[in-house]
């Protein structure tokens, strides 16, 4: 009589390490978690909690677009950036600069003099973020007519507008 030759037990199987392909079995919390992550590394505006909420609120803020838009033409220190932006208090400007230099658009120089010397330039994140809104602005502008027309309309009267520039075109 021969004996059966044994087969060796198999080594338990570990899942595969996930892969972009492949669907996996994980917690719902690492998912939750990992979504999250993935949220907060792209911006997810939508959600309540997303950091990108306070940099829009900073960059689209009166006085945000004002500082962008005028730090394109070039390096501006405290008191020049104040002048070009008329109505902007000491404190308001202070306060948008820190803002933006705190997310990375706004370059502050301090020179070691006396009085003390200062300067603001926009960092290359800084010159991306003020081209974009001077488009923003630049719209507001060109349509400042249309716009006010709507508002001297009563509310829900879209069409009176609209047929007033359709009229001069």
């Amino acid at each position: 009589m021969s004996a059966k030759p044994v087969k060796p037990k198999a080594a338990p199987r570990r899942p595969a390490p996930p892969s972009a392909g492949t669907a996996t079995s994980a917690s719902p919390a690492a998912t939750k978690a990992a979504s999250l992550k993935a949220a907060i590394a792209r911006g997810d505006l939508f959600a309540a909690a997303c950091p990108s909420r306070e940099v829009l609120k900073h960059v689209t803020s009166r006085w945000g677009v004002l500082v962008l838009v005028a730090l394109l033409d070039g390096t501006l220190r405290f008191s020049d950036l104040r002048r070009r932006i008329g109505g902007v208090s000491e404190k308001m400007l202070a306060q948008t600069l820190q803002w933006l230099e705190g997310d990375g658009f706004v370059l502050r120089v301090s020179y070691p003099v006396v009085p003390p010397h200062v300067e603001y330039s926009l960092t290359p994140l800084g010159r991306e973020v003020g081209t974009r809104v001077e488009g923003l602005a630049d719209w507001i502008e060109n349509n400042l007519g249309a716009i006010l027309e709507q508002r001297a309309q009563p509310p829900g009267d879209i069409r009176a507008a609209s047929d007033a520039r359709a009229a001069r075109r």
